[in-house]
């Protein structure tokens, strides 16, 4: 085994077992054949996977990115062995239901053995983590036709699927989309238009291609309520059982800074008038359907951005204990020898940042996760809305700050590694760059703040706000009742009040038609929001140690401490930033720029 863990072993016990207690998932009529034992299964399958064949393949991906040859990408040729590793193990159908050919796993343990496999290798477990989110599209909305044509394949990793939203011209505003759907008269649809940044928009290991692509029918309304979504392969079956080119192409690749190993393509449709799609669900509410996959997406951007910060801590955690240099403070002898970076108190801080926020990303999507499973499964109704208030809160909220946050814990990753983490021969440097895409894909930090402030936290008149707010205050509860330092509750309390009294008065702007004086600062209100949301998940993680000794529960409990009195605070600056409603930006006139 690497020196590198990828990702803690006690970090996940913990988590799974401990605070979010997955085995209680098994009272669900839907998991009921599950049990400890195929977690812990589960999670060792992807484990060794990621350790022992997806990290290995990281560096050789990420410095021989995909290339277009003769109008097809070709893949780094170690994805022909990856490939059909992550489909054998069923980590493309994992979570689906066994009469689809599934696992039937709980979406909550899935996602935290994911972890392990997205800290490997990211770019190569994307593959199959959108292959997933295209598969389950047609599972839930396509017909009989559809469903027939693609899911299997699409489920056993036959096919590889996409998600083909952005177009050149539009970026991420959906309702400008100009793609064209014209039906043909036997039950598909002549389809034609322009994509962009479709990660995974071809490959050379997988026999077909599936985009998930959105269109526009001929005469549909204007904006979003006139979007339609389509499955539009690469290649098409014919009426003798083969399949053909489906005038699918190829128009260009991305060069990426990050994210190699996955290529990033501009697409065309329908450049000699014969590509043709299968309409998915209703017409003009694809935006509708696809809101399921891009949903899953942003908790799968999440999990990526936190398992980014995560293996970069372990690196340089690593480093910082083999590499010596200095002396400790207060040694003034010059023939002592040098000690580890890790004897410095600077770098011990620096670590315990990144520890904060990686482990702390990572239990902010497995909670989510849980909200999730609840959400679906719960025999009763009222719990199932309530785990999806707060999965629908918080889903901005995971997308953004493992990304926002993450990107500064790599950038202390590489600070630890000095002069050498600012070369290629350190995988810090590759990790740095990785992670910038995930504050932009699926919605960048901004759009997620939008979302939050603008519809999430005041969803059904307030209820979304008070429905957290209950949930925090019952952990903060748990916690003080486990032993947790009754001042580190108090401080996240007083930082929760602080909240929400901001939240509605931000509200009541926006009630009174003051739009600007509500959202002119919501990228603030989402910052000041994850700083808190990770004072709560890290008190939660402390509570959940109980009085346990020993050097890895001391360090959960430090964590705890260090976020929340270093960082919750600045829950309370960012609020009177806010309150003030500055102008310097908000009413500059762009020439003065």
């Amino acid at each position: 085994m690497t020196r590198n863990p990828l990702v803690s072993d006690a970090f996940v016990d913990l988590l799974m077992f401990d605070a979010l207690d997955v085995s209680a998932l098994t009272a669900f009529d839907h998991f009921r054949e599950h049990d400890r034992g195929t977690f812990e299964l589960w999670v060792q399958s992807c484990r060794r996977l990621a350790r022992e064949k997806l990290f290995a393949a990281y560096r050789p991906m990420d410095s021989a990115p995909p290339a277009l040859s003769d109008g097809r990408v070709r893949t780094h040729p170690v994805m022909n062995e990856l490939w059909p590793a992550l489909a054998e193990t069923g980590v493309i159908n994992a979570t689906r239901p066994y009469d689809v050919g599934g696992q039937q796993l709980p979406f909550t343990v899935a996602t935290i053995a994911s972890f392990y496999l997205l800290a490997a290798n990211g770019a190569a477990y994307s593959f199959a983590g959108l292959t997933t989110g295209a598969g389950h599209l047609i599972e839930a909305f396509g017909d009989e036709t559809v469903r027939g044509l693609f899911l299997e394949p699409l489920y056993n990793g036959t096919f590889n699927g996409t998600m083909a939203l952005t177009e050149p011209h539009a970026g991420s505003s959906l309702a400008d989309l100009t793609s064209t759907a014209t039906p043909r008269g036997d039950g598909t649809y002549s389809i034609k238009g322009s994509k962009i940044f479709i990660s995974g928009g071809d490959q050379s290991f997988a026999r077909n291609t599936v985009h998930m692509v959105l269109a526009r029918l001929d005469g549909a309304p204007s904006g979003t309520r006139g979007v339609s979504l389509f499955a539009v392969p690469r290649e098409r079956p014919t009426n003798d059982g083969a399949w053909e080119h489906n005038d699918v192409h190829v128009a260009g690749v991305i060069h990426k800074i990050g994210w190699r190993g996955i290529p990033s393509l501009a697409l065309s449709f329908g450049d000699e008038g014969d590509c043709r799609g299968w309409l998915v669900g209703p017409s003009n509410h694809g935006l509708k359907c696809m809101f399921q996959m891009m949903n899953e997406a942003r908790l799968l951007v999440g999990a990526s951005a936190a398992a980014t910060a995560t293996v970069a801590f372990y690196e340089s955690l690593a480093y910082a204990r083999e590499r010596t240099q200095g002396r400790r403070l207060g040694d003034t002898d010059p023939t002592s020898k040098p000690v580890a970076l890790t004897e410095h108190a600077d770098v011990r801080r620096m670590l315990l940042e990144q520890k904060c926020v990686a482990e702390g990303s990572l239990a902010l999507v497995a909670r989510c996760a849980k909200f999730s499973d609840t959400a679906q499964h719960h025999p009763d109704g009222d719990e199932r809305e309530r785990a999806q208030m707060l999965l629908d809160l918080l889903t901005p909220i995971a997308k953004s700050f493992p990304a926002e946050r993450g990107f500064q814990s790599n950038a202390l990753a590489v600070q630890i590694h000095g002069g050498y983490g600012y070369s290629s021969e350190y995988l810090v440097e590759s990790w740095l760059r990785d992670q910038k895409l995930n504050s932009i894909h699926e919605g960048t930090t901004q759009i997620q703040a939008l979302d939050l402030l603008g519809r999430k936290v005041i969803a059904r008149g307030g209820r979304a706000l008070a429905t957290l707010c209950e949930e925090v205050e019952r952990d903060l509860a748990t916690a003080l009742s486990k032993g947790v330092d009754p001042s580190l509750v108090a401080s996240v309390r007083e930082a929760l009040a602080r909240w929400s009294a901001l939240t509605q008065a931000l509200a009541a702007k926006g009630l009174a038609g003051d739009v600007h004086g509500m959202m002119g600062h919501s990228t603030d209100y989402l910052d000041a929001t994850g700083s808190l949301v990770l004072g709560w998940l890290w008190l939660w993680l402390a509570g959940a140690t109980r009085a346990r000794e020993g050097h890895f529960y001391d360090g959960v409990r430090a964590a705890a401490r260090f976020w929340v009195t270093r960082e919750v605070p600045r829950v309370h600056a960012l609020a009177a930033v806010i309150e003030r409603d500055d102008q310097a930006f908000l009413g500059l006139d762009e020439r003065a720029l």
